[in-house]
């Protein structure tokens, strides 16, 4: 193949995209650093749209960080007690909308297997009167260290077909949990889920005492739906104020209590907090939004 002819789509070595797009700029980056110089030079111009071009960067950015760079840290861990009574196991699945939990013995560094939901849901409606055995259930926990490689840790997960690894340190001390979907949202974003919210909408009720709120709603808003009186000086919005308390981004999964409220950050990424999950204490007097 010459050299003035763009290469095939369907040749060996470099994926197509990445092929065609070294013969259009006539060179060939020699590192990464000039790989991301040549990214930002293409912002705008048309080569590639926003999305595949923050695609791509994700890919880079997985190629280089570790699973402590994105894991739910150890004290965010929505976890399950192998000792719990059936029905308190369900109300922690149900309050968490997770599908996946890790169960532990006497702490949590004791992470003795994996539980799905649907293997608990499975039982209360064949058998709810019977006696339920967790250990009948669990399914082999998958343990990694912190220092492991996100795309060797997105190529595990695809062979061995595992959703989620408990992560350990050094010292074999759990720190933290990772999913396929933590690791699949470095690439491609934010993936969809039953916590989003619809785009002209800021606040929704899930029950009669949790709400979910985008990130971005104004604090003025948020306190005239809730008759909350948060002072919004330093910060515009929920996720100014989450920070502001924080002193950080917070991670998903993070709680926080706020006066009568306890704040979940249901959605969140290394930039920006996206939904956040509202829970209000139960001798709340008000009803939220009703004279909205």
């Amino acid at each position: 193949m010459s050299d003035d002819q763009p290469p095939s789509r369907n040749g060996l070595g470099k994926p197509g995209w990445l092929r065609q797009l070294f013969w259009r700029l006539g060179s060939r980056p020699r590192d990464r650093e000039e790989l991301a110089q040549v990214l930002d030079e293409l912002s705008g111009s048309g080569v590639l749209d926003a999305q595949e071009l923050g695609m791509i960067r994700g890919v880079l950015e997985v190629s280089e960080s570790q699973v402590r760079d994105i894991m739910i840290p150890r004290s965010q861990m929505v976890v399950l007690d192998r000792d719990d009574e059936p029905q308190k196991m369900l109300e922690v699945i149900n309050a968490s909308g997770h599908s996946r939990f890790p169960v532990i013995g006497e702490d949590r560094d004791e992470v003795i297997g994996v539980l799905l939901a649907k293997d608990l849901l499975r039982f209360f409606a064949e058998n709810a009167e019977g006696r339920f055995d967790i250990r009948e259930c669990l399914r082999p926990a998958v343990f990694i260290p912190e220092s492991k490689r996100l795309n060797t840790m997105l190529k595990d997960f695809r062979v061995s077909h595992n959703h989620m690894a408990i992560v350990v340190d050094e010292y074999g001390g759990v720190s933290g949990l990772l999913t396929i979907e933590d690791v699949l949202e470095e690439i491609v974003g934010e993936i969809g889920d039953e916590h989003d919210i619809e785009e002209d909408v800021e606040i929704v009720r899930e029950s009669p005492r949790r709400f979910l709120v985008k990130g971005y709603t104004k604090v003025w808003d948020f306190n005239d739906y809730f008759g909350s009186n948060f002072l919004d000086e330093e910060f515009d919005t929920v996720a100014g104020m989450i920070m502001h308390e924080l002193g950080r981004l917070p991670r998903r999964g993070e709680v926080l209590k706020l006066g009568e409220m306890e704040l979940r950050i249901v959605r969140a990424d290394r930039r920006r907090v996206e939904t956040v999950q509202v829970t209000l204490a139960e001798d709340h007097v008000e009803t939220p939004g009703d004279s909205a």
